[in-house]
């Protein structure tokens, strides 16, 4: 391996850091003391999500605030923010409902994404309000977004059957060009759709594995989750299965192209899949067994841990085995969980009899 050869976290993370210093250039230049601060807690992804939030804050005052009209980015100062009332947030509001992005292509904000801007938006003027920058603080003084509980969308038992099925026998149906290329990613694909469905890992994880990644002989994955932190995932004989049919039908006599030599999942064009490709594919199949839910990795994430959960009835070894790290969790009892227990989700859940 070149040393010059980087992990894909590393090159995510490199890819990530440039991005978002583009789009610091585009918001006034003391957000940046903003986004340094919140570096510590934050992942890179996070703070590009938040900049673009903050930065569709500043345009909505220049195209709807008489005072900034004839304003430019970079004329914007600290004590702007201390000339926004509570009544210009709720506008604000309003008019993240339904708005135009730089494309002119209209943007429609859901529950989630309302809330997630008007989240940015509080902590960009707290960090202001709490560094005494700012004499007020007017997020506060509004309510936030009401987040209304949502059907949790999943796979069923027969659903799984269904797709596991799908993508190994639908060559039958398929004629020319489609067929030809299902020849080509048959196994890649169920191998990804198992190994999705078995263990529960982010679509970002499986794209960021490498070979060395996988120990046939403990049946473990390594991944790395959310903020660096690396954990090994067992699987089950399915994966395994999938995983070595994967290996021997198509990743060992695959052409790659320089510096995607230990992806464990290539694209047709020889290098590692990428996110949307893995999100495009579930969803090709996916419409085709489940036609009436819109199932995407994520989904098949849920559709893992609620068979975890059904199958083990240990709420903590599910939270343990998906990552969770979220506040409103009870963290600290699942992040003692030992090896052992955690090998206990390997075969727990079964995809198809054998």
């Amino acid at each position: 391996m070149s040393g010059n050869t980087k992990t894909y976290q590393e090159q995510v993370y490199i890819d990530y850091t440039l991005r978002l210093r583009e789009i610091l250039n585009t918001l006034p230049p003391f957000a940046k003391d903003y986004f340094r601060a919140i570096e510590p807690r934050t992942s890179a992804k996070t703070r590009i999500s938040y900049a673009y939030d903050i930065r569709v804050f500043f345009r909505f005052l220049i195209e709807n605030n008489p005072v900034y009209h004839d304003y430019t980015m970079d004329q914007f100062r600290p004590n702007d923010l201390d000339k926004i009332d509570p009544m210009d947030i709720e506008e604000y509001m309003e008019y993240l409902k339904v708005y135009k992005n730089d494309e002119e292509r209209q943007i429609v904000n859901s529950e989630v994404g309302l809330a997630r801007k008007m989240s940015a938006l509080r902590s960009f003027y707290l960090y202001y309000y709490k560094h005494q920058i700012i004499q007020t603080n007017p997020t506060l003084l509004v309510e936030m977004p009401k987040l209304h509980d949502k059907e949790i969308i999943r796979l069923d038992t027969d659903e799984v059957v269904k797709l596991l099925d799908f993508v190994e026998n639908c060559g039958d149906q398929l004629t020319g060009q489609k067929k030809v290329y299902y020849e080509k990613t048959k196994y890649r694909d169920l191998a990804i759709l198992t190994l999705l469905l078995g263990t529960g890992i982010r679509v970002s994880e499986c794209v960021g594995l490498d070979l060395q990644d996988v120990d046939y002989k403990n049946h473990g994955i390594r991944i790395t989750r959310k903020g660096g932190k690396q954990m090994t995932v067992y699987f089950g004989d399915e994966v395994a299965d999938a995983l070595l049919r994967y290996m021997e039908m198509d990743r060992e006599h695959a052409v790659t192209l320089p510096g995607n030599e230990n992806a464990l999942f290539l694209s047709t064009q020889h290098k590692r899949m990428g996110v949307q490709s893995v999100e495009n594919m579930v969803k090709k199949y996916a419409r085709q067994i489940a036609p009436n839910k819109k199932i995407t990795p994520h989904k098949l994430r849920s559709t893992y841990g609620t068979a975890l959960y059904r199958e083990t009835g240990d709420i903590y070894l599910v939270a343990d085995v998906l990552g969770h790290n979220d506040v409103n969790t009870t963290k600290k009892h699942y992040a003692a969980i030992d090896e052992d227990r955690r090998r206990k989700a390997a075969n727990a859940v079964q995809l198809r009899e054998k």
